[in-house]
């Protein structure tokens, strides 16, 4: 047997069950593996279902334009269908995306708008914004507007919820899911309420997004909104496509927790999941108390991990936020292995001969150059020695006409491997602002000492 294209393959994802993780709920707990679907998340569904509603109504015409506001996962599910069905693709994405998503999207020959993340949906800059404005210029376009499009909920009252009841047979009793658009838990939990009232809907939310607060109050809470790094889960406005009669309740879940949660996941369970299965998981954790030990639960596990690698499965990005606490050496350590020493400087105005005497007697090879007590360049003993070969008499000129770019800064949480890349032939060491808001240098013998001591 085989498929007559890609897009049938989409849907009928494994459920499988947690283990190690879960080890602590009193509970059956089961993860619906959406990255089995071709585009690697369960938005494969319902972009699909969307373009097809389209293309009945006549909304999408042949050889027409896709453009879509995305996260980056409806719009790898749109543009799959794209290439199948001959249409082309203008995505908008925010700045807090991911590159490998959006890397993905240009794969698919789709172009992307990046948008800045911190500005209300209301501003032109958005890439809700965006995203409308572009479909109003192109000629033969069509947005599909995810969020708002009730086709993305049917086509989890289609599919998802149907295939979730028969996996279980009808044993389920809880379903879990990181809510962003609202689709999937609108649409897989009308379906399973259908067939049983008392099945609970918890959707997972996070801080900084409207959603919690308004189904526990009917406010919408402007102040609730601010920029928050979890990807794929929460809003700061209401989609349509958020049934929130039909949700039972919502539980916020920390960036941090979310992000070390995303990784714990790979290493207790061997699935590769995206940052909403951390969250979602990190939210069942939250609400353990209120599960018994015959309930099944399901959680959506809505998209890959290789989406994150330069983020929840990077470790300096997850030190650099304050999010990982490890035993690996880092620019704060490596210093505090070290004897106190004051950073020898030498500023723009003195001489070439200035800086030589100064390296001989200090037995230095490196010095960075200031201007105003701020370091602006550097000297090495490569750049004193091919100054003098090709002019030996440049020793009274200013040492600033032989200075090259200084030395990288790093943070205190830059870990050693990352500090360790980064001296090279052109930077044999670099600089890092200590808590007393003193310049320190880093050189690689340094880094030997804090290793070997």
């Amino acid at each position: 047997m085989w498929y007559n294209n890609i897009l049938e393959t989409i849907g009928n994802t494994p459920l499988v069950k947690l283990n190690k993780i879960t080890k602590d709920i009193d509970a059956t707990v089961l993860a619906k593996i959406e990255t089995t679907n071709p585009g690697n998340s369960i938005k494969d569904r319902m972009a699909l279902k969307m373009i097809e509603d389209a293309e009945k109504s006549g909304k999408l015409k042949p050889g027409g334009t896709i453009i879509e506001g995305t996260s980056g996962n409806t719009g790898m599910g749109l543009a799959i269908a794209a290439v199948i069905k001959g249409y082309k693709c203008i995505f908008t994405t925010t700045d807090k995306q991911s590159k490998e998503k959006v890397d993905a999207l240009k794969a698919f020959g789709a172009e992307v708008i990046v948008c800045p993340t911190d500005v209300e949906p209301e501003d032109p800059r958005s890439y809700y914004a965006v995203s409308s404005r572009l479909e109003r210029e192109t000629p033969n376009s069509w947005k599909p507007n995810q969020y708002d499009n009730l086709s993305n909920s049917i086509a989890h009252y289609e599919q998802t919820g149907p295939e979730i009841w028969e996996q279980t047979e009808g044993k389920i009793t809880h379903l879990v899911v990181g809510v962003g658009t609202g689709g999937t838990i609108s649409g897989a939990g009308k379906y399973l309420k259908e067939k049983n009232p008392d099945i609970k809907l918890w959707g997972i939310d996070t801080y900084g997004s409207v959603f919690k607060k308004y189904k526990e109050t009917g406010i919408f809470d402007e102040k609730e909104v601010y920029p928050y790094i979890t990807e794929g889960i929460g809003e700061d406005f209401l989609p349509k496509n958020v049934d929130f009669d039909l949700i039972d309740l919502f539980e916020k879940v920390t960036d941090k927790d979310a992000a070390l949660m995303t990784r714990e996941i790979a290493r207790k369970e061997g699935i590769f999941a995206g940052n909403s299965a951390g969250a979602a998981i990190a939210g069942l954790l939250q609400l353990k108390h209120h599960l018994k030990k015959d309930d099944v639960v399901v959680v959506i596990f809505h998209d890959h991990g290789s989406r994150y690698m330069g983020k929840m499965y990077n470790d300096d990005w997850l030190r650099e936020r304050g999010f990982l606490q490890d035993e690996k050496l880092t620019a704060k350590s490596i210093l505090a292995k070290r004897e106190k020493q004051e950073m020898v400087t030498i500023d723009s105005d003195k001489t070439v001969l200035e800086a030589i005497n100064a390296m001989k007697i200090l037995n230095i090879s490196q010095i960075p150059m200031t201007q105003q007590g701020m370091v602006i360049g550097k000297i090495t003993e490569g750049d004193l020695l091919n100054a003098l070969l090709e002019n030996p008499s440049i020793k009274s000129a200013k040492v600033e006409s032989i200075a090259t770019a200084s030395f990288p800064f790093v943070d205190l949480k830059t870990s050693i491997d990352k500090i360790s890349g980064m001296i090279n032939k052109e930077n044999s060491a670099v600089l890092v602002e200590d808590e007393t808001g003193t310049i320190e240098i880093i050189t690689q013998y340094d880094i030997i000492n804090a290793i070997s001591g």
